[in-house]
C-alpha cells in the first residue's frame, strides 16, 4: 500500500513513520515539500501523486497564538485541508483527516459523540471545524477522526512541560475542571494505520468519528499519573480554569464518545496509562 502522509515533525506524523508496516510505501511530507499555507500547491501535490490513501497529519496547533493568527490558522487547517479533500475526490483516493475536539464547546457532561453540535470557542477550533466542513463537502471517500489531548516522547506537550517542570518544583498548580481523554500519538498512528488497511480492501466507511484514551480524566489527575509513574516528587494542586487565564477559551468538557468508530472499524479506546508508561520508557533512553 502506498501512503501519502501531509506532515513529518509533528507528534502522530512521526509515530506513523516509525510504525508503518515495512511492506508499506509511505512518503511524509515536511513543510518544505508541502507548504499549507499555500493550498493550491498542496492540491497540485494530490494530484500529481499515485497513492492509495492520504493522511493529513499536519495542522496549525498553537491554539493560544491562533487568537492573533487567525489568517494564518484557516490557511493551514481549513483551506489547505479542503484542496486536498478536492484534489483527493477527483482522483478517487481517501482521505484521513485528522480533528480535535476543539470544535466543541465542552459546555455538557456527557462524551460528545461525533454528530453532535459542534460549537468551537476559538480560533483554532473554528479552523479546524473548517477543515471538516471542507473534506466532507469535497465529496470523496474519507474519515475525519477527532481526538484530543495528544501526547508522546517527541514534540511539545502535557506529559513533557510536565517533567520538566516537576523536576523543577515540589508543587505545581494544575487545571482539574476541564476533562478529556488523553491520548497516545502512538495509538493515533495505530488507530490511522488500521484505518488506512481498511480502506484500502473497501471495508473503511465513510464519516466523522472520535478517538481518545481512556479513562477520561481532568488536568491535575493526569499531571498525578506522570508524576507516580515517573516518581517526580511533586505534588499537584487543583485550580479552577478561571485560576489559569489563557488568550484562548479551552472547553471545559473533552471527553468523547469514540463507540462508533469501534463498531466501524474495530479500534478501541486504549488505557492512555499504558502509553505514558511506554513514552516514559522511550524517553529514558
Amino acid at each position: 500500500m502506498r501512503l501519502l502522509v501531509f506532515g513529518q515533525t509533528g507528534q502522530v506524523a512521526q509515530e506513523l513513520a516509525r510504525r508503518c508496516p515495512e511492506q508499506w510505501k509511505m512518503q511524509c511530507l515536511d513543510r518544505a515539500a508541502a507548504d499549507l499555507t499555500d493550498p493550491d500547491a498542496c492540491a497540485r501535490i494530490v494530484q500529481d501523486s499515485d497513492v492509495d490513501i492520504i493522511v493529513n497529519a499536519a495542522a496549525y496547533t498553537a491554539v493560544d497564538r491562533a487568537e492573533t493568527e487567525e489568517k494564518l490558522a484557516n490557511l493551514i487547517n481549513a483551506a489547505a485541508p479542503t484542496a486536498i479533500a478536492l484534489a483527493a475526490a477527483s482522483k478517487a483516493v481517501p482521505l484521513v483527516h485528522l480533528s480535535t475536539d476543539y470544535v466543541f464547546d465542552g459546555c455538557d457532561a456527557a462524551p460528545r459523540a461525533p454528530d453532535a453540535q459542534t460549537n468551537p470557542l476559538g480560533v483554532y477550533g473554528r479552523s479546524k471545524l473548517g477543515g471538516e466542513l471542507g473534506v466532507r463537502a469535497a465529496g470523496g471517500a474519507h474519515l475525519i477522526l477527532r481526538t484530543s489531548w495528544v501526547f508522546s516522547a517527541h514534540g511539545n506537550n502535557f506529559v513533557k512541560t510536565m517533567l520538566r517542570v516537576g523536576g523543577e518544583r515540589e508543587t505545581i498548580n494544575v487545571v482539574s475542571d476541564q476533562v478529556g481523554g488523553p491520548t497516545s500519538a502512538t495509538d493515533i498512528a495505530a488507530a490511522l494505520i488500521s484505518v488506512a488497511r481498511q480502506f484500502h480492501t473497501g471495508t473503511g466507511q465513510t464519516g466523522t468519528f472520535h478517538f481518545s484514551g481512556a479513562p477520561d480524566v481532568s488536568w491535575a489527575d493526569f499531571a498525578r499519573e506522570v508524576f507516580r509513574q515517573s516518581t517526580l516528587p511533586c505534588a499537584v494542586r487543583d485550580i479552577p480554569t478561571s485560576a489559569y487565564p489563557t488568550p484562548a477559551q479551552r472547553p471545559k468538557n473533552s471527553k468523547l464518545d469514540c463507540t462508533g468508530l469501534h463498531q466501524a472499524f474495530g479500534i478501541a479506546r486504549p488505557d492512555w496509562r499504558k502509553g505514558l508508561a511506554l513514552v516514559l520508557k522511550e524517553m529514558e533512553r
